[in-house]
């Protein structure tokens, strides 16, 4: 007869068999189940408590169940939460001013994930080509950077350069022009060139990418450029807007404007999804009733969330702390870094930071290094191979901030 011990399965492996059993491969997660979240800690099924690294990839910048989030998405769920746009509801246009005086844009269109934002966009960006621009039907174009990412419909592969994204799920989409980031000189030559370019999507920091922070100016010349040649800027700000690069929006560190502004994962701070593309009226307007839309986009729900979670970010001075912050991680692995030949570079705004491993992406050694450190006690997990992007919530205090650096230290200190 077998024993306990033989055919015990501890809480965490059952859940992970569960997953493994009943859905898709299409994720390869850490192996640490979550239970629980507060604040920039998490608990997994056994009670282990751990800092919180990732954020749901910037997503939970306000913290785990921030209360007052959480309160009004229970209030609003015990009132109304979905009418669809058939109808009019009493919170969508509540929310519509709130973002629009915050962001400063005209209008703004609500949809649900980021990759809806992104796509919506787009749209945005053709009916504009067409009904504004005078691009012949059928011709416009739009223009993105090598090593964007945002997101994996159709739509957005269709931009990638990630073979990992695109393989095995063409024919892509046409009308899509791909150059180097952070080089103005590729975006002049391609816009001057090219009559039907209607507009450039570019992530202010590539995320994914590894964190890749442009040169001074990018910005400002993105938008230069775009003003002279009647292209629209396009600014791709699902994971650095919302205070995460220590700005309201990380085009305010060069003061530039987009014509169309895409926000998602913190506009909920990490309770539901929620994204939204902003413009103004001679860009949104060129869309009419019938033509774009979501069943979920602006529900009630998601209204009474997205104010409070962007009140959290202003009444709790969230940006500043990001940036405060993020100059305490960095100079803190900028020292680590010259004791650890394992550090190839530091990189990051705010709280949006990346470690780049001396090693290949082939290597594995990224990913050694964050097991270690999730045995530790810190979750975070590597992008594009070596690299190990580290983005905790941005209400980490300066105590929190010390005892986390101190358990990335040692694991490098000991791996080296």
């Amino acid at each position: 007869m077998k024993s306990y011990t033989d055919t015990y399965i501890s809480p965490s492996q059952h859940a992970m068999e569960l997953e493994y059993r009943y859905g898709a491969h299409n994720y390869k997660p850490m192996p640490v189940v979550i239970e629980r979240g507060a604040g920039v800690f998490l608990w997994d099924v056994e009670g282990k408590q751990y800092f919180d690294f990732l954020s749901a990839y910037s997503a939970v910048s306000q913290g785990h169940c921030h209360p007052k989030i959480v309160n009004a998405m229970i209030g609003q769920a015990q009132t109304l939460t979905l009418t669809s746009r058939a109808f009019y509801n009493n919170r969508l246009g509540e929310c519509e001013k709130f973002l629009c005086e915050y962001f400063g844009y005209d209008k703004v269109l609500m949809m649900n994930s980021g990759v809806e934002g992104g796509e919506t966009a787009l749209k945005l960006t053709r009916k504009w080509a067409y009904k504004v621009k005078g691009i012949e039907p059928g011709k416009a174009k739009t223009v993105y950077a090598s090593g964007n990412f945002w997101g994996r419909t159709l739509a957005a592969i269709s931009s990638s350069t990630d073979p990992s994204s695109t393989n095995d799920y063409g024919p892509f989409l046409p009308g899509y022009e791909i150059i180097p980031y952070n080089d103005l000189n590729a975006l002049e030559s391609l816009l001057k060139s090219d009559a039907n370019i209607a507009g450039f999507m570019v992530e202010p920091i590539q995320g994914e990418a590894g964190v890749v922070v442009p040169e001074e100016g990018y910005l400002r010349g993105v938008r230069d450029l775009c003003t002279k040649y009647n292209v629209l800027f396009i600014a791709d700000e699902v994971q650095t807007g919302i205070g995460r690069t220590g700005k309201r929006l990380a085009c305010d560190w060069e003061g530039v404007k987009p014509d169309i502004l895409v926000l998602g994962k913190a506009l909920s701070g990490g309770t539901m999804p929620v994204s939204a593309a902003f413009a103004d009226d001679e860009i949104m307007l060129t869309i009419a009733p019938g033509e774009h839309g979501s069943t979920y986009g602006g529900n009630p729900l998601a209204c009474a969330v997205t104010i409070a979670a962007l009140q959290v970010v202003i009444e709790e001075n969230l940006a500043g702390n990001a940036e405060d912050m993020g100059r305490v991680f960095r100079a803190r692995m900028e020292a680590l870094q010259k004791q650890c030949s394992l550090i190839e570079s530091v990189r990051g705004k705010g709280l949006l930071n990346a470690i780049v491993i001396n090693d290949s992406e082939e290597s594995g050694i990224a990913m050694d290094l964050c097991y270690k450190m999730m045995e530790k006690g810190l979750l975070c997990k590597p992008t594009h191979g070596n690299k190990i992007r580290f983005a905790p919530p941005l209400v980490i205090s300066e105590t929190q901030m010390d005892e986390a650096c101190r358990i990335i230290e040692e694991v490098f200190l000991e791996m080296n």
